[in-house]
């Protein structure tokens, strides 16, 4: 949950840098800092043979899942408010359980299936009257969740194979890289909106907090998904919502209105519900 509200706060961030510079050029740097940073951090706390590649196909894989998911969340970031491309973005959960049954050949609880339903009701009470106004823009935030939903599925099959912080400079090494080659494609075929010029030193340095934040946020996130099933974590990705209305109307002026609000009550009481159908059941002693 700390993890995907970091995220949120990081997007928030990154909305601000929109009308500044293409959302792809934006995205390619913010990895470029978080490589730096946690490359820097994997030498220092793990020495240089933490920054070896155990299974590149895999690690690539993971790599192009993050790219796929930060460049589509940028891009859509930039036509639609903040807590409506989270929202749309929230098709990932169930991606990622019917995802996860033939590609990892999980089983997924019950309950994750009743959580994640009810939490994507939640979802289209918020988005109710916006699906129809927002047209091709919402294939950006959908594109995004299927990055996502594969992510976290890859991040369970590469449980193991390094720690927790090499995990992230290795996600961080493929996709930079990937993040600089649509940068460079939109520069060359995008138009007037892609096109990359010198940015302001205030778009840098907003680019380098959320290189570091996020690098957190997908370390938390990987945590979880070692430590449970993907089908399991994948509900929590629902905190994202509260706090993208709350940055958005902090930041942005965006005030949701009662029925979005409405549909935000679902998504939490489906939270909550999930969150208590995975606590350990007590057991009264025998008399």
């Amino acid at each position: 949950m700390a993890g995907f509200a970091l995220l949120s706060c990081g997007d928030g961030i990154i909305k601000s840098t929109v009308d500044e510079w293409p959302a792809s050029a934006v995205a390619a740097l913010r990895y470029v800092f978080g490589l730096g940073g946690v490359a820097l951090a994997v030498l220092l706390v793990e020495g240089r043979g933490a920054l070896a590649v155990p299974r590149p196909w895999l690690q690539a894989a993971r790599g192009a899942a993050v790219a796929t998911t930060s460049f589509a969340f940028f891009m859509a970031i930039r036509s639609m408010p903040l807590a409506e491309a989270t929202s749309i973005q929230f098709t990932s959960p169930m991606l990622t359980a019917l995802l996860s049954v033939p590609l990892l050949g999980e089983r997924a609880p019950r309950s994750a299936w009743i959580a994640t339903g009810a939490a994507f009701v939640g979802v289209l009470i918020v988005l109710r009257p916006e699906v129809g106004r927002l047209g091709w823009a919402v294939g950006w935030p959908l594109l995004a969740a299927l990055g996502m939903a594969l992510l976290m599925i890859a991040n369970r099959r590469a449980a193991g194979v390094a720690s927790p912080l090499a995990m992230q400079y290795l996600i961080a090494l493929f996709a930079a890289p990937i993040l600089i080659a649509l940068a460079a494609a939109g520069h060359v075929t995008g138009g007037e909106a892609m096109r990359v010029s010198m940015p302001d030193w205030s778009v840098i340095s907003r680019c380098a907090l959320v290189g570091g934040s996020a690098t957190m946020a997908h370390l938390l996130i990987y945590m979880a998904t070692v430590r449970a099933s993907a089908a399991v974590v994948a509900p929590t990705i629902y905190v994202q919502l509260l706090t993208a209305l709350a940055v958005g109307a902090l930041a942005f002026g965006d005030r949701p209105e009662p029925v979005a609000l409405l549909g935000a009550l679902v998504i939490i009481g489906s939270g909550v519900y999930f969150w208590r159908s995975q606590q350990p059941r007590r057991t009264l002693p025998a008399a």
